[in-house]
This record gives C-alpha cells, sequence and structure tokens, in this order.
C-alpha cells in the first residue's frame, strides 16, 4: 500500500510539473513570440537566434540544443547536481516548444496585436511565472541559466541570483536587434518583474506567516485562547519596560496568513487595548509550518 501511494504522489508529481512547463511554453509561443518580445533565459536566447541571427531551427529543437550542452558544462565543473526531475523538465519543455509551434501553431489563434505590447507583456510574464512556479513547487525546472548562475557562484564570490538577473537582463537588452524597436526592450523588462512577482506568488503566496507580538495584561488568556480556537502554540517571554520598570510577560505567536484574521479576532475581543505589532516572516520552520530543507 506505501508502495502504490509513493508510486501515485510521483506520477502525480511529474504531471503537475508538465502542466507547469504547457503553461510557460504556451505562453512563449501564444503571447511573447508573436508579438516579439524576448524574456530571460535560454528561451530569450532561443528566440534572438530564431529572429535576429536568422536560424531557422525550431526553438524547441535549438532549446532542446542548448540546454544539453550547458548540462554537459555543468556535469564536468558541478559534478552529478542535476536531478530527474531537471533532465524531464528540459526534454519537457523542448516538446512543449514543438507541441506549440509547429503541431498546433497556436500563434494563430488570436491577434497579439489587438493586446497592444504591455499588455502581451504582462500576460506573458504572468503565464511564465504561474508555469514556472508551478514546476520549481514540485522540484523541476525547464534547464538554461541558473547552470551558468552555479558554476560562476562556485569560482567567483557572486550569488547565482544576481548571476542570473545579469543573464537575463542582458539577453533581454540583445532583443533590440529582433524588432530594432526600444518600446520591445522595455516590454521584456516588464515580463522579467511581472514574471518574478507570479513565481514569489505561486511558491510563497499561500506559505506565507506572520510573527504577532502581543502587549496585554491577559496575555495568559489570549494565548490560551488562541491555542484551543485556532490551534497554534503561543509563546510567553518575561520582559521589562525601560521607563516603569515593570515586569510583563510579552506573549508571540507565528501564524499563517489564514490564520491572522482569526487571531486578531481573539486579541482584539479579549483586550480591545492590548499593543499589537504584526511583522511578515521570511520563513517559519518547524512543527505545522514549512520542512527545513538543507
Amino acid at each position: 500500500m506505501q508502495i502504490f501511494k509513493k508510486r501515485h504522489q510521483i506520477v502525480l508529481s511529474y504531471i503537475i510539473i508538465t502542466l507547469g512547463i504547457l503553461i510557460y511554453t504556451f505562453a512563449w509561443s501564444a503571447v511573447m513570440l508573436p508579438a516579439k518580445i524576448v524574456g530571460g533565459g535560454v528561451s530569450g536566447i532561443c528566440s534572438v537566434l530564431y529572429y535576429a541571427a536568422g536560424i531557422k531551427i525550431p526553438i524547441g529543437v535549438m532549446s532542446l540544443i542548448i540546454n544539453a550542452i550547458l548540462v554537459l558544462v555543468g556535469f564536468k565543473f558541478l559534478g552529478s547536481k542535476f536531478g530527474a526531475n531537471t533532465i524531464y523538465g528540459i526534454i519537457m519543455s523542448s516538446l512543449s516548444f514543438i507541441l506549440w509551434q509547429q503541431v498546433l501553431h497556436v500563434e494563430t489563434l488570436f491577434d497579439v496585436s489587438q493586446f497592444g505590447g504591455f499588455m502581451c507583456a504582462i500576460i506573458g510574464g504572468a503565464l511564465c511565472g504561474a508555469g514556472i512556479g508551478i514546476t520549481f513547487s514540485r522540484g523541476a525546472n525547464s534547464g538554461g541559466t541558473d547552470i551558468i548562475a552555479l558554476i560562476l557562484s562556485k569560482y567567483y564570490n557572486i550569488s547565482p541570483g544576481k548571476v542570473i538577473m545579469y543573464l537575463d537582463i542582458f539577453i533581454i537588452g540583445s532583443s533590440f536587434f529582433v524588432s530594432h524597436k526600444i518600446e520591445n526592450v522595455i516590454f521584456g523588462y516588464i515580463v522579467m518583474v511581472t514574471m518574478t512577482y507570479v513565481l514569489d506568488m505561486v511558491l510563497d503566496g499561500n506559505k506565507q506567516s506572520y510573527q504577532i507580538m502581543v502587549f496585554s495584561e491577559k496575555n495568559n488568556e489570549i494565548g490560551d485562547t488562541i491555542t484551543t480556537e485556532v490551534g497554534r502554540g503561543a509563546t510567553l517571554l518575561d520582559a521589562e519596560g525601560c521607563y516603569s520598570h515593570q515586569q510583563r510577560p510579552v506573549l508571540i505567536v507565528m501564524v499563517h496568513k489564514t490564520d491572522k484574521p482569526h487571531v486578531m479576532q481573539i486579541i482584539h475581543r479579549i483586550d480591545q487595548d492590548a499593543f499589537i505589532s504584526v511583522s511578515k516572516t521570511q520563513g517559519v520552520y518547524g512543527r505545522n509550518f514549512e520542512k527545513l530543507k538543507l
């Protein structure tokens, strides 16, 4: 039974990865490429080569070739750090481009010129971010410039995130040679910003947590009620006021964003004069929250 459950989870994981990649490549094939808007990554390199350099190899095939080269280089400099999910993501990304462009011809579904460049950038970036976010959530990606980033960060004191950002800026900037219009370059940067925002929302939007600190004479009652009604643990810390030098416990609660309104209602119900500090947290790990991944 346990083996069947594990296999079911693996199959479901690959279905979700496939869905994410299909959304990502659809955004490129149906919205961005017809509008000649170039984003970052290997897909951006392929589109520049396809349109500007006149290399009429299907983008799916070109993407597979470039990613295969990058993976081989990655194996040489980084060792075997590429899992099956990444290899699957690279292959599926290339096949998806071929499906959308050479088989289904999704660029003919609607006339992107009716939307205008700005709307195409927003729609394309949002779809790309959603697709990549879904793919990342299952530990996969579509390959690309992150391999270069890992190699450079291994030998130089620079973060992979900065390398990817600089590469994307350069790739999008080179898209000027595709359309010879500066506004398309700007639209490319809009795609990058929109994609990053949506990607973060997909990955972390539902995981956002808050740290709530409560200063009240009724902290014991508030803590007990939160534990009973919300099911979240609360902690009392001994504190001393700098002005009055009175001893007073401070209540600290870590909650998901879905629990935050309920907690605030409890505090207000018990002590309307309570002093409350609420702050977003970078991450909360442990029981009932995220599992720490090293």
